[in-house]
């Protein structure tokens, strides 16, 4: 059972709703790469708000994935894509299916 998660909620600027959707699914693809990333989703929970929530075995995966590649280009992307800084929330997970 993978035992870390993170839960980015991320909240779209106007008229930029499809741009995050498609920076979702280009972060999706870019999970597959990372060896310590066990799920990544990319949700939309309503009109304008999105949030990513992914987990891992270990910290060490998790820190990997925030030093990473989606993060920097989330960074990068925030202030054009998003009409508040991205919250990043660490999780522990205590129960699963």
């Amino acid at each position: 059972m993978a035992k870390y998660a993170l839960y980015v909620s991320l909240k779209a600027r106007p008229g930029k709703e499809k741009d995050v959707e498609a920076f979702l699914k280009q972060g999706a693809e870019m999970s597959k790469k990372e060896t310590g990333t066990v799920n990544w989703y990319g949700l939309k929970e309503d009109d304008g708000l999105y949030s990513v929530f992914d987990t891992f075995n270990d910290e060490a995966g998790r820190d990997a994935h925030l030093n990473g590649e989606i993060a920097k280009a989330l960074m990068a992307n925030a202030e054009t894509l998003f009409s508040e800084a991205p919250q990043i929330h660490k999780i522990n997970i205590v129960a699963d299916k």
